[in-house]
């Protein structure tokens, strides 16, 4: 019997944690894994060094293992509260409950006790994280814990726990100076508690670090307008910062300590103030702007800035975009280099195929939403364009440029050495289609993966039909981003 709600909790935790994280443990192929609560989510390894770690997820059931890429293990909170819920006969269990207060201290107690090497930490504030005097006696004892952190990712909310938080930032900048990430889940309605106490704490962290490379700052739609010296804090990271995202900000003058970052290379503005596209100034090869609508005469500015530099560039947008021709005459005057592409609602020109056909290092090409043009018309221009194509290109993500009746003479009419096509599926439900695809395979004999948009949607006998010269995925497993 149980003595009281926090044996039922420590029981169900360590239950918990034997049987799906010390299971991990026995798997072949690597022994890295991922924890996930409501309050802090845990990439980790067991007993293993590798230079690049992978995730791994194990069947429950039948102890496959299998390599996958920023897969979780389990989520340990969930399976507590189910475990318990079936226990107490209290199906509701699973939501909100102080009975479960003590499972982030007991799980992260376990966690420092196995041994484990922590490779990314996501931390989230609620009412269940407590970290106690004990998880830090420890976080000493266990130094193997932290040693090899490399992401720390922060979303603070509100004032729970913030102390705790503080506390664990300070003790991180005494011993885990590595961090090569660090992302941050910014609110424009912080509360002077949190702003006192937590991020007086991030900013000496920040100073701290001795080799950040990547930054992420997320304003999570609240547009923030203040940020309390945190930008700031870069300058610390001059000589090591080499990417930034910013995504929902608006500008402030502390985004002008980004032009001291002499290593800066990748830069990605989402659903910023566009003040922040005409401040930043210097070299990058790696531009990804995401906007509603852009505003191409601002965006020209920076590619005459960056020109023979940029390689990848991606521009996302909500609607068609204007000035197209303005947009496309920049890059085929400023940008001979690319080797990524991608580009939405925008229409199949001839200026857009004379870009394309003058991008002799392009590798990775995608066309989204390229708006209706007449029948007649609209043919010539996808012959012409299946026929551009420089022979350096591998890529081609035409799953939503490309019309279904026009996508065999396209294939048939393509001789670029591609690896992977992307399409939908309803370009393949339909025969010619699917024998054009047979055709390119069997004639260039490069194409090793077909992703597909509603691969689900795909029938069986045209599925097992083209899977005897390609390899048929879903899109999202082999999309490229710059």
């Amino acid at each position: 019997m149980f003595t009281t709600a926090k044996d039922m909790v420590y029981l169900a935790t360590k239950m918990v944690f034997n049987t799906y994280f010390r299971r991990s443990t026995t798997c072949t192929s690597t022994s890295t894994v991922r924890i996930a609560t409501n309050s802090f989510s845990l990439h980790t390894s067991v007993g293993v060094q590798q230079s690049s770690p992978q995730s791994v997820f194990c069947d429950s059931d039948n102890q496959k293992c299998e390599n996958k890429n920023q897969k979780e293990l389990f989520y340990g909170e969930d399976k507590v509260k189910v475990w318990m819920g079936l226990k107490l006969n209290k199906p509701n269990f699973r939501y909100y409950n102080s009975n479960i207060t003590p499972l982030i201290t007991l799980s992260f107690k376990l966690l420092l006790e196995s041994g484990t090497i922590l490779h990314e930490f996501w931390l989230y504030n609620s009412e269940l994280l407590k970290f106690e005097l004990e998880i830090f006696h420890s976080l000493e004892q266990n130094a193997q814990f932290h040693s090899r952190l490399q992401h720390l990712s922060l979303n603070i909310m509100s004032n729970f726990g913030i102390e705790n938080i503080a506390k664990l930032l300070r003790f991180f900048v005494k011993n885990t100076t590595k961090i090569s990430a660090l992302t941050l889940f910014f609110h424009s309605d912080y509360e002077s508690k949190l702003i006192h106490i937590l991020l007086p704490a991030l900013i000496h962290f920040i100073k701290s670090q001795e080799q950040l490379r990547k930054f992420i700052l997320d304003g999570r739609d609240d547009f923030p307008t203040e940020f309390y010296g945190i930008i700031s804090a870069l300058k610390s990271q001059k000589n090591t910062l080499q990417e930034v995202t910013l995504r929902d900000c608006v500008f402030n003058a502390e985004f002008e300590v980004l032009n001291n970052c002499k290593n800066l290379e990748t830069l990605r503005i989402l659903n910023c103030d566009t003040k922040l596209l005409k401040i930043l100034d210097y070299n990058i090869s790696t531009l990804e702007i995401s906007y509603f609508q852009i505003d191409v005469p601002i965006i020209v500015q920076i590619l005459e800035k960056i020109g023979i530099l940029l390689q990848r560039l991606k521009v996302k947008t909500g609607t068609v975009i204007q000035e197209e021709s303005l947009l496309l005459e920049s890059l085929k005057s400023f940008c001979p280099n690319i080797i990524y592409l991608y580009i939405m609602n925008i229409g199949l020109s001839t200026q857009l195929l004379e870009l394309i056909g003058n991008l002799q290092n392009l590798q990775f090409l995608s066309i989204k939403y390229a708006y209706n043009i007449p029948k007649e018309e609209s043919k010539i221009r996808v012959m012409q364009f299946a026929k551009i194509f420089p022979s350096t290109l591998q890529y081609l993500d035409v799953a939503f440029g490309i019309s279904d009746i026009l996508l065999d003479s396209f294939i048939d009419l393509c001789n670029a050495p591609l690896k992977k096509l992307l399409i939908s599926s309803g370009n393949l439900n339909n025969e010619k289609n699917t024998k054009a695809l047979i055709r390119y395979c069997t004639r260039i004999r490069t194409l090793n993966y077909v992703g597909i948009v509603n691969y689900y949607d795909l029938s069986f006998d045209i599925r097992n039909e083209l899977e005897k010269y390609v390899t048929l995925v879903p899109y999202k497993h082999i999309v490229v981003n710059c």
